[in-house]
């Protein structure tokens, strides 16, 4: 196995860092790597918000599900889905003008865009996090960034065609890491051949969870689950954060599609 592969076999989330800032020359260093990765049709559709006012980390530590940790993350990046950059540019540009020329009909953003501007925000996330763990400094992504949505534009001044995909913890872990690493689904479970394949009951009945148990393996929970399947269902699913994710990406959407959406 390469270097490459046993840093990625071995990273593992980071929740507990080791106080000591990041040099210039390493962020320096993981924003040019994230900048290389992949991007459709060369456009990088995204923005990339370095977090440094440490009010607005300990505002984030709250508004993202109430996790302390986040405060405590040397450094932070926030990675936005962003076509505004590029309306202001067709804007600029007098694009709609020319386009009602040449008898083409303007239009705004949608949802198909904005899918395509998350996904190259997902990947330069994951190159930085890949990057930074080259230099030895540990991450764990934040995905309730989603959530409060109005309370997150108006920290970070978002426009309209903006949306928070993710949010990335860095620093150095400030204990050495475990050695055992989580747990994933088995293959078989998760990387199909052709086509989807569902499972039936008895083949779900025997998939190992990376919770520790076979789904329907009986066990008591405090939160009056049987099973471990039951308590993902109530601790997840159904939590008030699951509920509250739903309702600011349904806000975002509408605000991002305006009357179309």
């Amino acid at each position: 196995m390469n270097s490459t592969l046993e840093m990625i076999n071995n990273r593992r989330s980071i929740r507990l860092y080791d106080p000591a800032p990041l040099t210039e020359e390493e962020k320096n260093i993981i924003l040019q790597a994230a900048m290389r990765a992949p991007t459709a049709g060369a456009m990088m559709l995204y923005t990339i918000i370095e977090v440094e006012d440490q009010l607005l980390k300990d505002q984030l530590a709250v508004t993202c599900d109430n996790q302390p940790f986040i405060a405590t993350a040397p450094y932070m990046l926030l990675f936005l889905a962003d076509y505004q950059r590029w309306m202001d540019l067709y804007t600029a540009a007098g694009c709609q003008a020319r386009a009602r020329e040449l008898d083409i009909s303007p239009r705004k953003p949608a949802e198909g865009d904005l899918m395509l501007a998350m996904m190259d925000a997902l990947i330069v996330a994951q190159t930085a996090a890949l990057a930074a763990e080259s230099l030895g400094i540990g991450s764990c992504y934040i995905g309730d960034i989603i959530e409060n949505w109005e309370t997150h534009c108006q920290m970070f001044d978002l426009p309209q065609y903006t949306f928070p995909v993710i949010l990335l913890c860095l620093g150095r872990p400030a204990d050495k890491p475990l050695k055992k690493r989580s747990a994933r689904f088995e293959r078989k479970y998760i990387v199909h051949q052709n086509q989807y394949q569902r499972f039936t009951p008895r083949e779900l009945d025997d998939m190992c969870l990376p919770f520790g148990t076979t789904s329907f393996e009986a066990r008591e929970y405090p939160n009056g689950a049987q099973n471990v399947v039951q308590f993902n269902y109530i601790r997840k699913f159904t939590a008030e954060f699951s509920r509250e994710m739903t309702r600011s990406v349904r806000v975002m959407l509408k605000d991002w599609c305006g009357e179309d959406c």
